[in-house]
């Protein structure tokens, strides 16, 4: 592995895949106005749903605070938010991966699927793989107890 590769020519496992209860715009919603209602520390953050915005947030991992950063490569209201997403040890090992997560209404609710990659190895890639489908079933639950008309967690 050298320092020159790219992140599309790194570690990428299969995507995580699930049919959603919300509708395609109240998750977007959630994923880029709402972060810390359901994944990152609520107030530990900094993310503005810009293409280019930096971001930064803060999730309690074993009592550990863990930083994470990134920016917004592409965001499509409703459709797709795409990002790149970076960690230290025991997360992405300080690689600048690439989270994308496409969405289509299904008329009672929505496809979701996500893809990252761009991890330096497969264990980081895999560990993430294993993540991803826990915390989607999270962002679930927790838009499905959500005020219905916005799909906007009702907590935080």
């Amino acid at each position: 592995m050298t320092s020159e590769q790219t992140p599309s020519s790194r570690e990428r496992p299969e995507p995580a895949e699930r049919v959603m209860t919300a509708a395609p715009e109240g998750i977007y919603r959630a994923w880029t106005e709402r972060f810390d209602t359901w994944f990152a520390s609520p107030g530990a953050i900094r993310m503005r749903p810009h293409v280019g915005e930096p971001y930064w947030f803060e999730v309690l991992q074993n009592g550990d605070h863990v930083p994470h950063y990134g920016r917004f490569i592409d965001l499509e209201p409703g459709r797709l938010i795409e990002q790149t997403w970076v960690t230290g040890t025991n997360g992405t090992d300080g690689a600048e991966t690439v989270v994308r997560v496409e969405l289509v209404g299904t008329g009672s609710g929505t496809r979701l699927r996500l893809t990252h990659g761009g991890f330096y190895d497969a264990v980081a890639a895999q560990r993430h793989a294993d993540s991803w489908l826990r915390i989607l079933e999270h962002l679930d639950e927790r838009l499905t107890d959500s005020d219905e008309q916005t799909g906007v967690p009702a907590i935080g």
